[in-house]
């Protein structure tokens, strides 16, 4: 204690020690327009910045919540596989990565595989969490994903993968390589079973992730500004000699040339995604008075009965976007039927 203390009343010293310390978690910076964002309300706003419309990396569990009805959902077991088979190690071993990563995320792995319903149609998501170890992919993903699948064709459910990635698992060498073709096996037991297979390309999808499963959906949807590619810019203009555009390798600049079908704000994908499904399983969405939905086809079809128009209304928006899919990847009469039944 100095002699400026001393001059304190011993009231009022009491009183500044005994304030509160403000937790350090209460404000975040947007990465793109720098403004401060209360959690609070970046929480309401799914961490879209509500100054720029910026959509920040969003956590798995609250992006599940969001997406399945009433926030309720099965989580399901990852397979368990054999970590670390190459003993690696560069500044640090692979098994302390691991542990440092499941610490801070509470995730045995880099992915979640969940399933439920969305406005009562049968779903299965696999997410990633970038979090973990960069959303990297090495066998326990390959095998989630694989396991996902499976899941998908016995519950009869669309399959949905929500990649946030900087590709495969450099510890892991050729066993993560390996798991390119295996989630593309997956992701063809799914088509084969005649199941919608959709993907929302979240920021970042790369590597060797956007060069298997992430790029073999019947739709590809995107978060606005989402990083999209395979390897990054600077290796690629190292490559080929020349200055990309700004906007290179983003999810504008792909839907621009037709790699993406749909961008799509965060807080629209849900019912963008129902839509979507509804139309490509036949199956349209009845909304009840009761906040229940129904799935009937005649009722939706005749569009007089309760409920009616706004199912047919959401069924019109469904096939204009399925048409104007069909046309963006070559079908120039946009009359090409869709059918997963």
């Amino acid at each position: 204690m100095n002699w400026l203390s001393n001059l304190i009343p011993p009231r009022i010293r009491s009183f500044v020690s005994e304030q509160k310390e403000v937790p350090d978690n209460l404000w975040q910076k947007c990465t793109s327009c720098e403004g401060m964002l209360f959690h609070r309300d970046l929480e309401k706003s799914h961490n879209v910045c509500y100054h720029c419309g910026h959509h920040l990396r969003f956590p798995v569990a609250d992006r599940l919540k969001m997406m399945f009805d009433g926030g309720n959902y099965t989580s399901h077991d990852l397979p368990k596989v054999a970590y670390d088979p190459l003993k690696f190690k560069d500044r640090k071993r692979y098994v302390d990565r691991i542990k440092e990563a499941q610490s801070k995320t509470g995730l045995d792995e880099a992915i979640t595989i969940a399933s439920g319903k969305m406005d009562g149609l049968n779903v299965v998501v696999a997410a990633f969490n970038f979090r973990y170890m960069g959303g990297s992919m090495g066998a326990a993903v390959g095998e989630a994903i694989v396991k996902a699948a499976e899941v998908a064709v016995k519950e009869k459910a669309t399959f949905i993968t929500i990649p946030a990635s900087g590709g495969a698992r450099m510890q892991e060498g050729m066993i993560s390589l390996m798991q390119m073709p295996r989630s593309i096996i997956a992701v063809e037991m799914v088509k084969n079973a005649k199941l919608p297979y959709i993907v929302i390309l979240t920021d970042p999808t790369t590597g060797g992730v956007s060069a298997s499963f992430a790029m073999l959906g019947d739709i590809h949807i995107a978060e606005p500004g989402t990083m999209i590619g395979f390897a990054g810019r600077r290796v690629i203009e190292e490559t080929v000699r020349e200055t990309l555009p700004d906007n290179f390798q983003t999810a504008e600049y792909l839907l621009e040339h037709g790699i993406v079908d749909m961008v799509v704000s965060r807080s629209k994908m849900k019912s963008v995604v129902v839509n979507i499904i509804s139309i490509l399983t036949q199956n349209p969405i009845i909304p009840s008075s009761d906040g229940s939905n129904k799935k009937t086809k005649r009722t939706a079809n005749r569009g007089h009965k309760k409920g009616g128009k706004k199912a047919t209304s959401q069924i019109k928006s469904a096939q204009q976007a399925v048409r104007s899919i069909s046309q963006n990847r070559g079908d120039v009469t946009g009359q090409k039927k869709v059918s997963f039944s």
